[in-house]
């Protein structure tokens, strides 16, 4: 089965995937933390964006508040493809090349038919996993009174119905962020860095995930625990902690893809 895999993989041209210790995510949020502060404008810039974000869907959705975590949840999915500006200005610093703001915001341009592929793919994704949270909150609170905006969280945590809710609204988010993650750990900043299609950029990265487990594990925990800390405070944290793990993944991307520096 093993050499099946390796076999399609080379038929597609799949680059070389270096083996990395569960330290390295350290590195690569360092790194992210520096290309932050080299260049703080750019950089909260698009975290702002994510904030307004989180914002403009709570106000979306204030008549089904127990919605709101769903969507949240969203930042994890669409984050990689809305993160390509990080990507770009990472990619311009670690080159040495001038960085403008709106030269960032078209960075996509460059392969934008796989880029937008891609970003489809996500899309659809999170339509699918938004249809799926209100599946379980309808069958959590089937026969019982749905929580409204103001009691949402309370009817969540406090009763055995928003426990059961809680329960399986975050087991099954954990299997479509696993998904998630999976095809998409190195799949945006590839399709930046090379003209390269989508099928090939998402080939490999789950080759990523299977050949480096114990550090990818470590790098979705960091990615979760820092997206989840930035809503914490009204979505604010997200200002600073997206930019740094937009940048953070970049340098992912770099350590785990051979051949990836030009």
């Amino acid at each position: 089965m093993t050499t099946a895999i390796e076999a399609s993989d080379t038929e597609r041209n799949i680059p070389d995937i270096k083996q990395l210790m569960p330290g390295a995510p350290q590195r690569w949020l360092r790194k992210g933390l520096s290309d932050f502060l080299a260049y703080p404008i750019a950089s909260l810039f698009y975290g702002t964006v994510f904030v307004l974000m989180g914002y403009a869907l709570a106000w979306l959705m204030r008549e089904a508040g127990q919605m709101v975590l769903a969507l949240a949840g969203g930042f994890l999915l669409v984050g990689p493809f809305l993160a390509t500006g990080l990507y770009e200005i990472s990619r311009l610093r670690e080159a040495g090349q001038p960085m403008s703001l709106f030269g960032t915001l078209l960075a996509w341009r460059r392969n934008v038919w796989h880029i937008g592929v891609f970003a489809a793919f996500l899309g659809l994704i999170l339509a699918l996993w938004v249809r799926l949270a209100a599946l379980v909150f309808a069958v959590a609170f089937v026969g019982s009174m749905a929580p409204g905006v103001g009691d949402t969280m309370g009817t969540m945590f406090l009763t055995g119905t928003g426990l059961k809710f809680t329960l399986v609204f975050f087991l099954v988010g954990a299997v479509v962020a696993a998904f998630v993650f999976a095809v998409s750990v190195v799949s945006v900043p590839m399709l930046l860095d090379r003209k390269t299609d989508a099928l090939t950029a998402v080939t490999t990265s789950l080759a990523a995930v299977r050949q480096n487990p114990r550090t990818m594990l470590v790098w979705a925990g960091c990615v979760a625990g820092l997206t989840l800390l930035g809503m914490l405070p009204a979505f604010l944290g997200l200002a600073v902690a997206v930019p740094v793990l937009g940048h953070a993944t970049w340098h992912a991307y770099r350590d785990l893809v051979a051949g990836s520096r030009r």
